[in-house]
Formats: structure tokens, sequence, C-alpha cells
């Protein structure tokens, strides 16, 4: 049961960096700014996004 559980929390995990990478996405092809969750769900500093953009 172990295997399983991990199984669904990589799953869930894979699940909200994609999601998260689309919502950047869009965001950023719509002049908007990214949310900070999903900027931090991608690895990415908000303050860092802020410079860049």
């Amino acid at each position: 049961m172990t295997v399983q559980k991990k199984n669904r929390g990589a799953f869930g995990r894979a699940f909200a960096v994609v999601s998260a990478a689309i919502a950047v996405s869009a965001a950023v092809e719509n002049h908007r700014r990214p949310t900070s969750r999903d900027l931090n769900t991608l690895g990415i500093d908000p303050n860092a996004f802020d410079k860049l953009v």
C-alpha cells in the first residue's frame, strides 16, 4: 500500500506542475502577472520573476 500512496503523490505533484506551467504561460501571453503560488510550484522566485518582466 505504501507504493500506491507514493505513486498518487507523484501523480498529484506532476499534475500540479503541469497546471502551474499552463497557468503561468497563459498569464504571460495575456500580459498579466502569474500568481505567486504558480511560480513557487514551478520553483521560480516571484520577486525574481518581477525583475525579468
